[in-house]
């Protein structure tokens, strides 16, 4: 992809992107993300995270939108405007991500990227993409790392799924990379919207081999090996006793996973970050909110509990607590 004639930049949309031969292959991006990883750890790559949080009260002080607030009492609007910055072996880019989940309401994604792409040397602009997908498929990744990174080789495996957004999505759509059954035997899915969850059901039945569950209470939690919460709750989305004390706990939302399991991790297994120092600062995940609740920061005591960057992690790690 280059400049458009006359010099101006070209805007390539999903769909043009989709033209030119881009697709958003689970395998290849798993591969993509492998790569990315080891960059990072070999200091070939690197980055910088921020985050702005628009007050909430500014949005409910519009009249107009005013009677859309009691539909959030038991979900995080998410409303933010955060960039990341990278450079890697050949590139750099930011991705621009704007959210909120009232966008819904207002026929509109609930979040939306645009990725704008560099030249490494000169850092002059290339294009700009549109990224909502991308990212979603790029965070789906940490799922198919965990289950190649914990998992290789185990058969029968349950998976709990918690969202039926387009991370979930994703994520299940990733997860069928792997061999068909035996590899997985259950993958079960929860939403705050039952009809959300049979709706993204039917919809990847036909695309993966294993078959997917949905559910409406934890019932099934204790009995599976991964959990991945891909939800926009702004509450803890299962209690310490539901989950499995053997399972690796996969955290791509918010403030979703209790304190008292964070605690029992904490004793008994290992928590990575994908970026301690970012989100210790950001204060927004459960993981953070655990630690400054406590009048200490993740970051103050990451060294001393040994939590790590995700792309740092050992080989030998047995448990998993990720947060992303």
């Amino acid at each position: 992809m280059a400049k458009s004639s006359g010099g101006d930049l070209r805007f390539y949309s999903m769909a043009e992107m989709e033209k030119h031969g881009v697709m958003l292959d689970a395998n290849a991006l798993h591969v993509v993300a492998g790569e990315a990883s080891s960059d990072i750890r070999s200091g070939h790559a690197y980055g910088l995270k921020s985050v702005l949080l628009p007050l909430e009260s500014e949005l409910w002080e519009r009249p107009e939108l005013n009677p859309y607030r009691k539909e959030f009492d038991g979900e995080r609007l998410g409303w933010k405007l955060s960039t990341l910055s990278s450079v890697g072996p050949d590139y750099a880019a930011v991705k621009i991500v704007g959210a909120n989940a009232l966008n819904r309401h207002l026929g509109r994604t609930r979040s939306t990227s645009t990725i704008a792409l560099f030249d490494k040397v000169t850092l002059a602009p290339i294009c700009l993409l549109d990224g909502t997908e991308i990212s979603a498929a790029r965070t789906a990744t940490y799922a198919t790392t965990v289950v190649g990174r914990f998992l290789s080789g185990r058969e029968g495996l349950s998976v709990f799924i918690f969202g039926a957004g387009p991370v979930a999505e994703r994520v299940i759509l990733g997860l069928g990379i792997f061999p068909p059954p035996p590899t997985f035997s259950n993958v079960y899915l929860r939403s705050r919207s039952v009809g959300s969850a049979v709706q993204l059901a039917a919809k990847l039945e036909p695309r993966v081999a294993f078959p997917l569950i949905t559910v409406d209470d934890n019932a099934e939690l204790s009995g599976c090996d991964l959990v991945i919460t891909a939800s926009n709750a702004k509450t803890p989305v299962f209690d310490d006793v539901e989950a499995s004390a053997g399972a690796i706990t996969l955290h791509l939302g918010g403030d979703e996973t209790p304190g008292p399991y964070i605690h029992r991790v904490l004793r008994t297994g290992r928590l990575l970050c994908d970026d301690v120092a970012m989100v210790s600062r950001r204060n927004s995940q459960s993981l953070a909110l655990y630690f400054s609740r406590g009048q200490v920061t993740l970051e103050m005591l990451a060294p001393v509990l040994g939590n790590t960057n995700f792309c740092d992690l050992a080989h030998d790690v047995q448990k998993l607590y990720h947060l992303d």
